[in-house]
């Protein structure tokens, strides 16, 4: 990871939709990384899904990304 970057929580989503969205985010030019929930946590805590971070001096942006790809994969238009 950089460590002239700044990252900030974005958000948790289904595999599928994480990766269009780190696809859209690459694209911009938004540096991010994300997390997958190990065995334990899975088991422990019940969390699924990618947790993703991105770059916080480009938070807004990332966000209306990934709310453009969250209602496009709500009605069905993923991928």
């Amino acid at each position: 990871m950089r460590k002239d970057i700044r990252t900030t929580y974005l958000g948790n989503y289904a595999w599928a939709t994480a990766n269009d969205i780190a696809g859209a985010l690459e694209e911009a030019g938004i540096f991010w990384w994300c997390k997958n929930p190990g065995t334990f946590t899975r088991v422990l805590f019940a969390e699924f899904g990618v947790r993703m971070f991105v770059d916080q001096a480009h938070l807004d942006e990332a966000r209306e990304i990934a709310g453009e790809i969250v209602a496009k994969a709500e009605q069905g238009e993923a991928g």
